[in-house]
């Protein structure tokens, strides 16, 4: 575990420049044995002001630049499989960047003390998130949108972005057109 761990940082250095100079942030290198061959798994993630998407192109480009660094330097030894993503839609938000970036979402926030929100992520201040806590409503009735609540960072011991299905089920009046335009 020591050898894939000091190989990692080596993926990670070589990495960071490369992985900048493609616009965006490197955000997890992990090197792993997989039966007799080795992973090299690299997560890329975008920066707090890029507005453009983080698409298929643009995970394509990256990769290309990720495989020739490390051909071209060869931090792991022999022979490896390359994967190159992003974090993922259920992964914790961790760095102010991924707070910025969930701003509009759905979001549960574990504080350090123990107690939850969920609600809207409405905004970013300079060392905190503002959440609009929403209760979801019970027996049809409309969910409970509560006043702002501002939280220093420090204090977000984990927070997540909720993944919102509603709106791709069919109609409540039993039309099968959801997700069409009217």
């Amino acid at each position: 575990m020591v050898a894939a761990a000091a190989s990692a940082q080596r993926v990670n250095d070589v990495l960071v420049p490369v992985v900048v100079a493609e616009g965006l942030v490197l955000e997890e290198v992990r090197v792993r044995r997989i039966g007799r061959g080795v992973l090299v798994e690299v997560l890329v993630g975008q920066t707090e002001d890029d507005e453009r998407e983080l698409d298929l192109d643009r995970i394509a480009d990256v990769t290309r630049a990720v495989s020739d660094a490390l051909d071209a330097s060869d931090p792991v030894a022999g022979e490896y499989t390359l994967e190159v993503g992003t974090r993922g839609a259920d992964s914790p938000l961790v760095e102010r960047r991924h707070f910025v970036r969930a701003v509009g979402r759905a979001v549960r926030v574990r504080l350090a003390d123990g107690t939850s929100l969920t609600g809207r992520l409405t905004g970013v201040e300079d060392d905190a998130i503002v959440v609009v806590p929403v209760t979801p409503g019970v027996k049809g009735r409309p969910p409970r949108v509560g006043a702002p609540v501002t939280i220093v960072l420090d204090e977000v011991a984990d927070a997540r972005v909720e993944v919102d299905m509603s709106g791709l089920g069919p109609d409540d009046d039993g039309g099968d057109d959801a997700g069409q335009e009217s």
